[in-house]
């Protein structure tokens, strides 16, 4: 029970009011002192350090700022949280205690983030910042078919403690920087993804070994697109400028075998860019062409193979027989510069043929497909660059022979590869090469001779023919003639 006679006296409790306020009064005495000798003595940014410890040590926070960065906003990912827990993983001191570390499969570098309540101090500009990682676990409760449970839900939330009086370079200066050089850490440890657009299937990581220096193509055509990539993706600003959805449309075109899925790879290594590869068979209707464009990331390569062949397209000037539930040719430009299309940023649309000639005009023109760009045959050049793939040769006593024999024939960059995987041994491999290229060139004489025979043939019909037209025509005239002798 309550005493009054253990209540403190008027005495005490004033003599201990007394003591508070002298001790407070000592206290901000000291941090005056403090202050007046770091403004005589020290530099602003080492002043401004000491009296934040001293600020945080005294228990006095009114000099700081706590910004709160959670993971999500509603049901949408907190782009400043994903792009803080990267940027953090670049700056574990030695003083930092504990950290995760995580790598997936064939990833290049570990990933590391820092654990529940450790603190990291970050400087910028000569001003500290104090990061600090909250998690806290709560149950969601589910109630399915009547029944009730409960699962465990973390919420997760960085702190970011600072002087009150660098609030505008924080938000101004400071996270921006940490947006962009997380943005550039993503960017170099990316692992390339291929998706499945339009079929079931998940995506898989990417590690196709094709880049730009060991394709087999025209030297001048392969820099050429080069520099139209590189020029795609630095104009962001001029798309927005001009009006136009910032993609780009490329065919590739010519025989099996010339390098056309390499080529693909190769783009996407060079740029970091996810493919989609879209199977028009599986879809529906022209509707599930807006779904699949919603649903493919930006920065990203949507490949549509063999368009020729993949699916009997509608004819767009069909008319009335025409349905939803027909994926047709109209359908299939709007999503490729129709409104839709523009739903995304930084995206590249790649159509392959094996047979230009048979593709509609209307998916040809500029704004579809704005570059056009042949897979010829392999050229002397691109044999060079097999073999020093290959075997590891710049050159060699055999190459002026191989070089003589591919520009005879047509030899694909496919048939030159598979001949000089046989051997290590580059003597060995370069024989074998040479070997098929002339049982080739033999077929082709085989082959020529037989055309040459079959038009000789034609030709000695055609003769026939002639002759037998003329001696006709020459019979029906002397008959005409009698009979006009006759009249007359």
């Amino acid at each position: 029970m309550f005493s009054l006679s253990k209540m403190p006296s008027t005495t005490s409790v004033l003599s201990a009011y007394t003591t508070l306020t002298a001790s407070a009064v000592l206290v901000r005495t000291l941090v005056s002192e403090v202050q007046n000798m770091t403004n005589q003595l020290l530099p602003k940014n080492l002043q401004e350090k000491i009296l934040s410890k001293v600020g945080i040590l005294m228990g006095n926070l009114s000099s700081q700022m706590t910004l709160i960065i959670e993971e999500n906003t509603g049901f949408t990912p907190n782009e400043v949280f994903e792009a803080s827990n990267i940027y953090l993983g670049t700056i574990v001191y030695p003083s930092v205690q504990r950290v995760k570390i995580s790598k997936a499969e064939k990833e290049k570098k570990f990933s590391v983030t820092i654990s529940k309540d450790e603190k990291i101090i970050d400087t910028f500009e000569g001003v500290e910042l104090i990061w600090e990682l909250k998690i806290v676990e709560t149950h969601k409760a589910n109630c399915d078919d009547g029944y009730f449970s409960s699962e465990k839900v973390e919420q997760k939330w960085f702190e970011l403690s600072f002087l009150k009086n660098h609030k505008e370079m924080v938000l101004d200066t400071y996270l921006p920087f940490v947006l962009e050089k997380s943005k550039a850490i993503k960017e170099e440890n990316k692992v390339i993804t291929l998706s499945p657009l339009g079929s079931y299937g998940e995506s898989v990581n990417l590690h196709h070994p094709s880049t730009f220096d060991t394709l087999a193509m025209d030297p001048e055509l392969k820099q050429k697109l080069m520099d139209d990539l590189n020029r795609f993706v630095m104009r962001k600003d001029y798309y927005r400028r001009v009006g136009k959805a910032w993609k780009r449309g490329y065919l590739l075109y010519g025989p099996p075998g010339t390098g056309k899925s390499s080529l693909i790879a190769a783009i996407a290594n060079y740029l970091k860019f996810d493919i989609y590869d879209m199977e028009l068979s599986s879809l529906q209707a022209n509707s599930d062409f807006r779904r699949l464009l919603v649903s493919a990331k930006n920065r990203s390569i949507l490949v549509i193979e063999d368009i020729d062949c993949t699916i009997e397209l509608e004819n767009r000037d069909g008319g009335a027989h025409q349905s939803e539930s027909q994926v047709t040719l109209s359908g299939l430009l709007n999503f490729i510069d129709g409104l839709w299309s523009s739903c995304g940023d930084e995206r590249i649309i790649v159509f392959t043929t094996n047979y230009k000639e048979r593709l509609d005009p209307a998916l040809l023109r500029p704004g579809r497909m704005d570059m056009h760009i042949e897979m010829s045959y392999c050229t002397p050049s691109g044999f060079k660059i097999l073999a020093s793939n290959y075997l590891g040769l710049k050159n060699h006593c055999k190459f002026r022979e191989i070089e003589e024999l591919i520009t005879e024939l047509n030899v694909t960059a496919a048939e030159i590869a598979q001949e000089l995987m046989i051997s290590d041994e580059a003597d060995i491999a370069l024989d074998g090469l040479i070997k098929f290229l002339n049982k080739k060139k033999e077929e082709k004489i085989v082959v020529q001779n037989a055309l040459d025979e079959k038009e000789d043939e034609i030709e000695e019909i055609n003769k026939q023919v002639e002759t037998k037209e003329i001696k006709k025509r020459k019979g029906n005239s002397r008959r005409g003639g009698r009979t006009r002798r006759k009249i007359f």
